[in-house]
């Protein structure tokens, strides 16, 4: 592989301020939906007293859980020593930091008392794994700040691997905490399973990395930068294996739930009767997000086409925040049972205490809370990749592989 040169994101003014005009109207419109929600009280949200993690939950999860995996690329350059992947290190930090900042910003301004934060951030209760999580979210961002140095200084390269190695080590256990905030709640049926907590370490490297595809693909295209066929095909060929591994968790967790004869009420729920719930499955989860891309991904002929793996990781993304839908709300609709053998009278709204299924549509104001969140995340990333060297110069095939670069050698 040849010297890796890396310079800033080079577009022309006028474009970069109108891009970051757009994130910014984007955000502050974010900003006042969640200040709408915080001063008339979550009334005018679509959440319930059983459905009380709704749509901003959402993407919060989505985004927290993409920046674990968004970490992977660099990972697999750094700690396996993959030299393909290593031009592409410095941009998978950035984003996995990026995605983190927005993600947390999204939780903060939809727990209600945000005004409460120092709060939560100096008094623990260490029995629960939301103050875990506390801890690997602030230390997720100082790691990767440190692995970054690393990569950019050449003072810090002795300490590249250690310091990927660790980075490597904490994003698996950050998204495992993730997962495992649903998978020790035993009050939900349809959580309290250790499947949940690898399902979401293998979501992370299918969704961060359909995110990565696609911010690389535009900022390269923006700035007339090439990138080669191999680079494409390792890319796309790494996401399929990823889609192909959530399938798999998918199947086991909705296998293990159906032999259980405690938990088929809840699959019955899910899979067949769950109105919105099922279609948002079926069609968003299992369609858009794993078989569709699948067979983008895997075709003889669309598989080499730019735009149709542009359009595969896009896909992912769909079927990732379907995906987050299903298992946080529809779980949390499903009626709760409140005392085993014994049947619930409802007082007060339905699904309020069990006994229906709660009801729950997301207001505007939590999408637009939500979209806000991803907007930061872009946000930083561009602002990023515009005043530091975080995009290498190219990524052409002579570029990233040695190998095609003699062959060319040879032919001149």
């Amino acid at each position: 592989m040849r010297r890796i040169v890396y310079r800033e994101w080079r577009i022309e003014s006028s474009r970069y301020w109108s891009l970051l005009a757009i994130l910014a109207g984007v955000i502050a419109i974010g900003g006042l939906a969640a200040l709408y929600m915080e001063h008339e009280g979550h009334w005018v949200t679509g959440m319930t007293n059983s459905v009380v993690w709704g749509a901003p939950h959402v993407f919060a999860v989505f985004l927290i859980v993409s920046a674990s995996g968004a970490l992977n690329v660099a990972s697999i350059g750094t700690v396996f020593d993959k030299s393909f992947y290593k031009p592409l290190g410095r941009l998978s930090g950035l984003l996995a930091a990026a995605l983190l900042v927005g993600g947390l910003l999204v939780l903060v301004l939809d727990l209600g008392r945000p005004d409460r934060l120092a709060v939560a951030m100096t008094t623990y209760n260490f029995s629960s794994i939301f103050a875990w999580n506390i801890f690997l979210y602030t230390g997720f961002v100082a790691i990767v700040i440190a692995y970054l140095w690393t990569m950019a200084d050449r003072k810090g390269d002795p300490y590249k691997k250690p310091v990927g190695t660790f980075a490597f080590l904490w994003r698996l256990a950050l998204t495992t905490g993730t997962g495992s905030i649903f998978g020790f709640l035993v009050g939900r049926e349809a959580y309290d399973t250790a499947v949940l907590a690898p399902m979401f370490v293998v979501m992370s490297f299918a969704y961060g990395l359909a995110i990565y595809i696609l911010v690389l693909m535009y900022s390269f295209a923006q700035d007339d930068r090439p990138i080669g066929a191999l680079m494409l095909k390792r890319l796309k060929n790494l996401l399929g294996l990823f889609v192909a591994g959530v399938l798999y968790f998918t199947l086991i967790y909705h296998l293990t739930r159906l032999y259980g004869a405690q938990t088929q009420s809840i699959e019955h729920f899910l899979l067949v009767s769950g109105g919105i719930y099922t279609l948002v499955f079926w069609l968003g989860w299992m369609m858009i997000g794993s078989l569709l891309p699948l067979g983008i991904i895997y075709h003889p002929r669309h598989s080499k086409n730019p735009r149709a793996i542009a359009l595969a990781s896009a896909l992912v993304i769909i079927g990732g925040l379907a995906a987050m839908y299903v298992i946080i709300i529809g779980s949390q609709a499903y009626p709760q049972e409140m005392f085993p053998g014994m049947s619930v009278v409802e007082f007060g709204a339905p699904g309020d205490i069990g006994g229906a299924v709660a009801p729950y549509w997301p207001s505007l104001p939590e999408l637009l809370l939500g979209i806000g969140g991803v907007a930061v995340a872009l946000l930083i990333t561009t602002v990023g990749i515009r005043v530091l060297q975080f995009l290498p110069e190219s990524l052409a095939d002579r570029a990233v592989d040695p190998h095609v670069a003699a062959a060319e050698s040879r032919q001149q």
